[in-house]
C-alpha cells in the first residue's frame, strides 16, 4: 500500500504530461496552431516529453486515411526534431529514420516534410553506422527528385552533404553507386541555390576520391552541361548568390580531376571558337585551374588545337581580359608539361610544344614595325616564364634574334621597340624558377645583352636611352648578369643622365633605376656615383660667390642631384655617404657662403625627409639618424635663431621650417621606439631646460627656455614646430619625462604669443600630446583648465584679451581635433562652441574654415602616420551629430550669417563617402542649391565640388530641384573664377545622364547658354564647354 500511494503522485504527474502532449498535438493538427511545435520542442529538451511518447501521442494522426492529416503529423514530428536533433539518442534515429524511410513511399503531400525529418535526422551525432547507406537507397529509389520542388531538391542535397560529412566511409562502400544515384538526382537541376549544394556534392566526390567506376563521362555531362555559367541575379536578390559563386564552384568541379580531360578538353576549344566574349574567358580560366592538376598524358593529344585558339585570342582578341586569361593559360599549360616526368620511351611534350610556340612567333620579332610584334613577345614571355627548361628553350632562340636584329635595324624606333621586347624577356627569365646550383637561362648572352644597353644608351635618341635604361633595371636586378667593370660602366651611364640637362622623363627614369640597382650594388655608388654627385653639386651649384643668383640650368642640376641623392640612399652605407652632402648643402645654405633659393632649401628637406622613410626598417640607419643627423639639423636650426646675423638663414624661414618637421616626425615615428624616445627626451629637455649638450656645436645660450615667448623672440619660439614633428609622432604607449610642465608652456604659448606660425605650431603639439593622453582624472583637469581659459578668452570683452581671441580661437579648433579623433566627450561640447562662433562677426570666417580641419587629415600631426589615437568612422559621426544643427543654425541666422553655414556645410560634405551623401541628400539640398548661388567664392566651388560626385549618380531627389539647379550652374558658366566655370560645366554635363524625358525640356536653353563658354579665354574652360554642349546637344539622338 506505501508503494502504491508513493508512486501515484508520479503517475499522476506522468498522466497530467501525456495529456498536455495530446493537448498540443491536437492544436497543432486541428487547430492548425504553428507554434505549438515550439512548446513541444520545449518540452522534449527539458525532459516533460519524449520524442517516442511525442510519435505515440501521433499515432491516430499518423495512420489518418487523410492524407493532409497525416502530412500535418509528420510536419509536427519533424519542425520537433529539426529543434532537438542534437539531443536524440541512437535507438530514437533509429526508429524515426525508419518510420521516415516508409513514408517516403506516401502520399507526394508528406513529401517535404519527410525530408526535412532526414535531413534534421542526418545531422544528429547519434546516426546509427549502417543508416546512412539505408537513408540513401530510400532517397533514389522512392522519389525522382527532379520531380520535387526547390526546397525539397535542397533538402535532398543538404542529406547528401550531411552523410558525406558524417558517413564517408559507408559511403565509399556502395562504389560507384553512390555518383550514379547523385548523377540521377541532379540531372536537370536548375535553381542556382540547388547548383550551388550539386556542385559542391560533385566537388566532394571528386577531392575525397570517391570511385567514379563506369560513371566518369556521366559525372561530367551532368555537370557540363552548365558551363559557361549564363546567370544574372534578379535585383535586390535576398539569397546573394552571384554569377562569380558558381563559375568558382563549377570550375572547382570541372578542373578537379586528370579524368575529365577527355571530355573537357574538347568543350574548352569548342567554347574558345565562339563568338562570345564571356565563353572565351570562363575557358581560358577554366583551362588554367586544369593544368594545375593535369600531367602531359591528358594534354599531349590536344596541344595543338589548344595552342592555335590561344595564339588566336592573342593575336585577334579586342579584350585585355581575355588576351591576359590566354597568357595565363599559356603559362599553365607549360608549367604543366615541365613537371612531367619523362621516360626513355616517351616523347618530351614540352620540347615539342615549345617547338610549336616558337615556329609561329619568331618570324614576328624580325618585323619591329609590324603589330604582331607585342602579341608574339607575349606569348613567348608567357611560356618562357613557365619554368627554367622553357626559359632556356626559348632564350636560346629568342634572345640572339633580338641582338641579331637590335644590331641589324638602324632607326631608333626599331630599335627601342625590340630593346622593350628584350627587357620583358629578362623579367621572363628571372620569374621562372633557376635550378639549383644553376645559371639564369640568360647567362651566356651576359655581355652582349650589355653591349646593347650600353649602346642604346649613347644614342642621341631620348626615347631609346629611355629603353636602354629600364633594360639595364632589368639586367641588374637579374642575378648574374651584372658584375664587374660593367657594374662600373652601367654607374657611370647613370650619372651622365643625371647630370647633364637631358629629358625629362629619361632623368626620372635614370633616377628610378639608381634607386633600383644601389641597393644590389652598393659599392659601385659609393665609389663613383657619390663623388660624382658630390662634385658636381659643391663646385658647380654651390660654388659660387653667392652674390649673383644661379642660372636656371644650374638650378634643375641642383635638384636632379639631390633628388638622386635620396634615389640610392636605399643602404645604410649609401645613406652614411649621401647625407652629409645634403647636410652639407643645409649648412652652406644657413651661413650664408652661397646664395641658394629658398625652394632648393626646402627640396633638400623633402629629400632628407625620403631618405629618412626609405630607411624606415634599418636599425643601422635610424641610430645614424638619431645620433647625428637629428641633432646636427636642429643645432643648425638654434644658431639660426640665436645668431642675428644669420637673419637671412633660410632656416628661419615658416616654409623651411615647416619642410624640416616630417623629417623630424619621419625619424620619431620609425620602428625603433627606444631610439625615438630617447631623442624626444633629448629635444624636450633642451627646450624646457635649454640642455643642448646633446648637439653637435653646443653655442646655445645657457638656461634658455625656448618656449617662453617675447616680442623679439619669434625666431626661437618658432622651433616648436620642431618639437612638435618629434614628440607628436611617438607611438601612443611612449613616456615623455616633464609632459605635464610641457603642456602648461604650450598652452601659454598657444594663448599668449603673438607670432601666428608659432601660436599655431604649439597648439597642434597641444593637440597631438592630449590625443594621445591617458584616459582618467589627470586629463580631465587638464581640458577643464584650458577650455576655461580659452572661454575667458573668447567670452572678454577688454581689449586685452580681444587681441588674443585670434589665438584661443586657433587654440580651440586643434583641441576640437585631437578629442573627436579619439571619441573623447567633450568633443561634442566643443563642436557646438565652434558652431557658436560661425555667427561671430570677426571669427566667423575662421570658424568656418575650421571644419574643413576637423574633416581633413592633417600632414604633419594627428594622423595614423603619426601614431595618432584616430577612431574608426569618426566623419560619419561627426556629421551625424553636427549636420542637422548646421541646418538648424542655417534656417534661424541673419542672411548675412549664412555664407558661414554654407562653407561649413560644404567642407563636412566634401570629406563624406558618396553613399552617406546620398542617403542624406533630401534634408541637405536645399542648402546645396543655396550654396551654389551663396556670393562667397569658396562656398560656391566647395559646393560644386560636392555635388559633382552625386550627379553621376543622379539620385532621384535631384530631379525634383532641377529647374532650379540648371538655372543656376548656367548662371555660374560665366563667373569670374576659373575653377568656378569648369565646375558648373562639368556639373551641367553630368546631368545629361538623368533619363531623357526628365532632361530633355531643358536641352533648348541649355546649349544657347553653353555656346558662351565656347569663346572662353581660358582652354581649360573651352575643353569642359566642348564636352558638356556635345553630350547636350546628342540628347534625343539615336543611342542616347
Amino acid at each position: 500500500m506505501c508503494d502504491l500511494r508513493s508512486k501515484a503522485p508520479r503517475m499522476h504527474a506522468m498522466a497530467g504530461d501525456g495529456l498536455e502532449l495530446l493537448s498540443l498535438v491536437e492544436e497543432f493538427v486541428v487547430g492548425q496552431q504553428d507554434s505549438k511545435a515550439e512548446d513541444i520542442a520545449t518540452g522534449v529538451t527539458t525532459g516533460q516529453f519524449t520524442i517516442l511518447k511525442l510519435v505515440e501521442g501521433l499515432g491516430s494522426v499518423l495512420t489518418s486515411c487523410e492524407p493532409r492529416t497525416r502530412g500535418r503529423g509528420v510536419q509536427l514530428l519533424s519542425s520537433v526534431i529539426q529543434q532537438c536533433y542534437a539531443n536524440l539518442q541512437e535507438q530514437e534515429v533509429q526508429v524515426l529514420t525508419k518510420f521516415y524511410e516508409n513514408r517516403l513511399k506516401d502520399h507526394y503531400i508528406i513529401t517535404p516534410h519527410v525530408l526535412q525529418g532526414l535531413k534534421s535526422l542526418t545531422m544528429s551525432p547519434a546516426l546509427p553506422s549502417g543508416l546512412a547507406v539505408s537513408i540513401l537507397g530510400s532517397l533514389f529509389q522512392d522519389i525522382h527528385v527532379q520531380s520535387l520542388m526547390q526546397a525539397e531538391r535542397f533538402c535532398v542535397y543538404s542529406i547528401l552533404l550531411n552523410l558525406m560529412g558524417s558517413c564517408e566511409g559507408e559511403l565509399k562502400g556502395l562504389g560507384a553507386n553512390f555518383v550514379f544515384g547523385f548523377i540521377q538526382a541532379m540531372d536537370g537541376e536548375k535553381d542556382p541555390r540547388n547548383l550551388l549544394l550539386s556542385f559542391q556534392i560533385a566537388q566532394n566526390i571528386i577531392n575525397r576520391k570517391y570511385e567514379l567506376g563506369t560513371f566518369t563521362e556521366e559525372l561530367f555531362e551532368v555537370t557540363s552541361c552548365y558551363f559557361p555559367i549564363d546567370f544574372n541575379p534578379p535585383p535586390n536578390d535576398p539569397h546573394g548568390i552571384t554569377q562569380k559563386d558558381l563559375v568558382l564552384s563549377l570550375r572547382a568541379v570541372l578542373s578537379g580531376t586528370p579524368q575529365f580531360a577527355e571530355f573537357l578538353l574538347p568543350l574548352l576549344i569548342e567554347k574558345l571558337d565562339s563568338d562570345i566574349q564571356s565563353a572565351k574567358l570562363d575557358a581560358l580560366q577554366t583551362l588554367t585551374a586544369c593544368v594545375a592538376s593535369y600531367g602531359h598524358k591528358e594534354l599531349k593529344e590536344f596541344l595543338p588545337s589548344l595552342w592555335s585558339s590561344i595564339r588566336r585570342e592573342v593575336f585577334q582578341t579586342a579584350s585585355e581580359k581575355v588576351e591576359s586569361a590566354g597568357l595565363s593559360a599559356l603559362h599553365g599549360l607549360t608549367a604543366c608539361l615541365s613537371r612531367s616526368v619523362l621516360t626513355c620511351d616517351s616523347e618530351d611534350s614540352l620540347e615539342t610544344f615549345l617547338n610549336l610556340i616558337v615556329k609561329d612567333c619568331q618570324h614576328h620579332l624580325c618585323e619591329p614595325d609590324l603589330k604582331l610584334v607585342w602579341p608574339s613577345a607575349k606569348l613567348l614571355q608567357a611560356a618562357a616564364s613557365s619554368s627554367f627548361r622553357a626559359s632556356c628553350k626559348i632564350s636560346r632562340v629568342v634572345v640572339p634574334l633580338l641582338l641579331e636584329q637590335y644590331n641589324h635595324h638602324v632607326q631608333s624606333t626599331q630599335r627601342r621597340t625590340l630593346l622593350e621586347v628584350l627587357q620583358k624577356f629578362i623579367h621572363s627569365a628571372k620569374r621562372s624558377p633557376v635550378e639549383e646550383g644553376g645559371e639564369s637561362s640568360l647567362a651566356e648572352y651576359r655581355q652582349s645583352l650589355c653591349s646593347v644597353v650600353f649602346c642604346a644608351l649613347s644614342d642621341s635618341s631620348s626615347a631609346l636611352q629611355t629603353s636602354g635604361l629600364r633594360t639595364l633595371m632589368a639586367i641588374g636586378n637579374h642575378p648574374g648578369l651584372l658584375f664587374g667593370t660593367d657594374i662600373e660602366l652601367a654607374v657611370d651611364h647613370l650619372s651622365k643622365f643625371i647630370l647633364e640637362d637631358v629629358d625629362n622623363e629619361t632623368s626620372l627614369v635614370a633616377m628610378e633605376a639608381s634607386g633600383s640597382l644601389a641597393c644590389l650594388h652598393t659599392t659601385a655608388f659609393c665609389s663613383r656615383m657619390v663623388p660624382a654627385l658630390k662634385e658636381k653639386i659643391l663646385s658647380d651649384c654651390l660654388g659660387g660667390s653667392g652674390e649673383t643668383p644661379p642660372a636656371k640650368s644650374q638650378q634643375a642640376l641642383f635638384l636632379r642631384i639631390v633628388r638622386a641623392l635620396a634615389a640610392i640612399s636605399t643602404h645604410p652605407n649609401l645613406v652614411r655617404e649621401t647625407v652629409p652632402i645634403l647636410l652639407q648643402v643645409l649648412s652652406a645654405s644657413h651661413t650664408g657662403n652661397v646664395q641658394i633659393r629658398q625652394e632648393d632649401v626646402i627640396s633638400v628637406c623633402q629629400n632628407l625627409q625620403c631618405i629618412v622613410e626609405l630607411a624606415q626598417g634599418s636599425e643601422e640607419s635610424a641610430c645614424y639618424f638619431h645620433e647625428t643627423v637629428i641633432p646636427y639639423v636642429l643645432g643648425l636650426s638654434l644658431q639660426a635663431a640665436f645668431h642675428k646675423e644669420r637673419t637671412l638663414s633660410p632656416l628661419r624661414e615658416e616654409k623651411v621650417l615647416s619642410a624640416l618637421v616630417p623629417v623630424f616626425s619621419a625619424a620619431s615615428g620609425c620602428s625603433q621606439h627606444m631610439l625615438a624616445a630617447q631623442t624626444a627626451s633629448q629635444i624636450l629637455m633642451l627646450f624646457l631646460v635649454g640642455d643642448a649638450t646633446f648637439l653637435p656645436e653646443n653655442n646655445v645660450p645657457q638656461n634658455v627656455n625656448l618656449l617662453k615667448s617675447h616680442s623679439d623672440n619669434s625666431a626661437q619660439t618658432q622651433l616648436v614646430c620642431l618639437l612638435m614633428g618629434c614628440v607628436c609622432s611617438l607611438p601612443i604607449n611612449a613616456e615623455l619625462p616633464m609632459l605635464d610642465q610641457l603642456l602648461t608652456e604650450l598652452e601659454e604659448l598657444s594663448c599668449t604669443c603673438l607670432h601666428p606660425f608659432t601660436y599655431t605650431s604649439a597648439a597642434k603639439c597641444f593637440a597631438g600630446l592630449v590625443n594621445k593622453y591617458p584616459s582618467g582624472q589627470k586629463l580631465d583637469q587638464l581640458l577643464e583648465n584650458t577650455l576655461t581659459r580659452i572661454d575667458t578668452i573668447l567670452t572678454s570683452t577688454e581689449p586685452s584679451s580681444s587681441s588674443n581671441q585670434k589665438q584661443a580661437f586657433t587654440f580651440l579648433l586643434w583641441l576640437t581635433k585631437a578629442l573627436l579623433l579619439r571619441y573623447h566627450p567633450l568633443s561634442a561640447p566643443l563642436t557646438d562652441k565652434l558652431l557658436c562662433l560661425l555667427v561671430d562677426p570677426s571669427l566667423g570666417t575662421l570658424a568656418a574654415d575650421g571644419f574643413a580641419l576637423l574633416m581633413n587629415d592633417p600632414p604633419d600631426v594627428l594622423n595614423k602616420a603619426c601614431h595618432a589615437d584616430v577612431r574608426m568612422m569618426y566623419r560619419q559621426r561627426f556629421f551625424t551629430e553636427t549636420a542637422p544643427k548646421l541646418v538648424q543654425g542655417f534656417n534661424s541666422s541673419p542672411k548675412e550669417m549664412k555664407s558661414s553655414y554654407l562653407k561649413a556645410l560644404s567642407h563636412i560634405l566634401n570629406c563624406l563617402p558618396k553613399q552617406v551623401l546620398i542617403s542624406e541628400l533630401p534634408a541637405l539640398l536645399p542648402l546645396l542649391l543655396e550654396g551654389v548661388s551663396c556670393p562667397d567664392s569658396e562656398v560656391q566651388l566647395s559646393t560644386l565640388s560636392c555635388l559633382h560626385p552625386l550627379l553621376l549618380d543622379i539620385p532621384q531627389v535631384l530631379t525634383l530641384h532641377l529647374e532650379t539647379l540648371i538655372t543656376k550652374l548656367l548662371g555660374l558658366t560665366s563667373s569670374a573664377a576659373m575653377k568656378i566655370r569648369i565646375m558648373s560645366l562639368r556639373c551641367l554635363h553630368a546631368l545629361t545622364q538623368l533619363p531623357l524625358h526628365v532632361i530633355l525640356p531643358f536641352r533648348s536653353r541649355t546649349l544657347r547658354a553653353l555656346a558662351v563658354p565656347l569663346d572662353d579665354k581660358k582652354r581649360l574652360v573651352r575643353k569642359e564647354a566642348v564636352l558638356a554642349r556635345g553630350e547636350w546637344f546628342l540628347l534625343g539622338g539615336p543611342g542616347k
